[in-house]
């Protein structure tokens, strides 16, 4: 159970060396700083191989490949891996260890912290994705929080089928999204959810937990509509 290969097509990333076999999923998160600065002193050549607006702010330990593009105001702080065809858009917040893939899109007034990205990504509006994983043609709505810390500060504990509490050993995880998984606008996924591949979450969710593979999350709100009155 939590094999990375049951969420993620590895043929979808250069960067597949980060899951070990019969390690659950989410121990990647603890390789990812490691693996990248490793990744990026083996280079060769330039490290930019894309465009950069002048006014975006790029760090030294960042790898962008061609084609990709980093838009005005953005900020890269690095290590980072930005693959070809990426977009990184305006306002955009990259802090340290991020890698993505090939033609993402990580979008205005978004924030990325220690997280993989699969090719294809999509988190374009207003996303919070901190300690996190999202496969390939994974995409979140505008406003969707990945949430990494309990509010008592322990590690993330995850619930298996049978409800057994697994400790993780992570203080910060929020969440592992499976290949072309949609979540819905401004839905928050709480640390430690785990979702498969073809899900879909509707708008407004709060998810915790483990979500199986093609299960769509049905959120409805009770509404209430009364005459409006009116001054003369």
């Amino acid at each position: 159970m939590f094999e990375a290969e049951d969420y993620f097509d590895f043929s979808e990333t250069r960067h597949a060396a980060l899951f070990e076999k019969g390690t659950p999923v989410w121990s990647a998160l603890k390789r990812l700083a490691p693996y990248l600065e490793k990744q990026l002193t083996e280079v060769e050549g330039e490290l930019i191989r894309g465009t950069v607006h002048p006014t975006a702010i790029v760090g030294p330990n960042v790898y962008l490949g061609e084609g990709a593009v980093v838009e005005a105001k953005a900020v890269i702080q690095g290590p980072a891996w930005i693959g070809a065809g990426t977009t990184v858009r305006s306002g955009a917040y990259l802090r340290n260890n991020i890698i993505a893939g090939q033609n993402c899109t990580l979008g205005n007034s978004c924030e990325f912290k220690n997280c993989l990205l699969f090719n294809d990504v999509e988190a374009p509006h207003f996303n919070y994705v901190g300690d996190a994983i999202l496969g390939h043609k994974a995409h979140l709505g505008a406003g969707v929080i990945c949430s990494n810390v309990r509010l008592d500060r322990g590690n993330v504990i995850v619930r298996d089928t049978s409800g057994e509490r697994i400790d993780t050993g992570l203080r910060k995880l929020s969440a592992i999204i499976g290949d072309r998984t949609e979540i819905g606008c401004n839905s928050v996924l709480s640390p430690g959810s785990i979702l498969g591949k073809d899900c879909i979450v509707y708008p407004l969710t709060h998810w915790q937990g483990i979500l199986g593979d093609a299960q769509i999350v049905k959120t409805r709100q009770p509404q209430e509509i009364v005459a409006r009155h009116l001054k003369d």
